[in-house]
């Protein structure tokens, strides 16, 4: 019997205009295991409201028909790959605010991060596995940082393909650890 397809979320963290995150993800999306079904979910198409839920998401009694169309979205995937721009050292509060906006639909997911600046984002990934420990998720072990330019940040042209293929090993690694996380 053939083993099952699994089912991906790449979410974007970042929501700004003119973010690099959606190249990114396509990107990171092009190099996934053909064994994987992969979507890559935008933050910024989910109005997701800090605070405006009366109970806490541990619970799993979500009262808005948004939060509920995100745990819906999240229960439905085998696991997740972040995509994220370090930001301050850290990541954007709108990715933040979509991991605690539920609780145990992460439980028990695999998750690959993703992370990209001028300095590849190391502090940003600690802090997101930091978190995803607290979400009882499994984080794999490679997290590819991508660098890119201070001048790419702030607009120059970036071309994915050329710009980060000195980090497809790393983001293949990653993928397969996914995988192999998945059985």
């Amino acid at each position: 019997m053939p083993a099952r397809t699994r089912n991906i979320l790449i979410i974007m963290g970042s929501v700004r205009e003119g973010r690099r995150c959606p190249a990114i993800a396509a990107w990171v999306a092009a190099r996934r295991p053909t064994s994987l079904n992969c979507e890559v979910v935008d933050l910024k198409d989910w109005h997701l409201p800090m605070d405006d839920e009366t109970a806490i998401p541990a619970t799993g009694v979500y009262a808005n028909d948004h939060t509920r169309a995100w745990s819906a979205k999240v229960a439905g995937a085998d696991g997740f790959v972040i995509v994220t721009p370090q930001y301050n050292w850290g990541y954007p509060a709108p990715l933040k605010n979509a991991l605690d906006h539920l609780y145990d639909e992460w439980k028990a997911k695999p998750l690959m991060l993703v992370t990209y600046g001028g300095h590849g984002g190391d502090k940003c990934a600690k802090q997101l596995r930091t978190v995803a420990k607290g979400l009882n998720m499994k984080t794999v072990w490679t997290s590819p940082a991508l660098t890119i330019t201070r001048a790419q940040i702030l607009g120059a042209p970036f071309d994915a393909e050329h710009d980060l293929k000195r980090h497809v090993p790393k983001v293949k690694r990653a993928w397969r650890q996914l995988e192999n996380a998945l059985r």
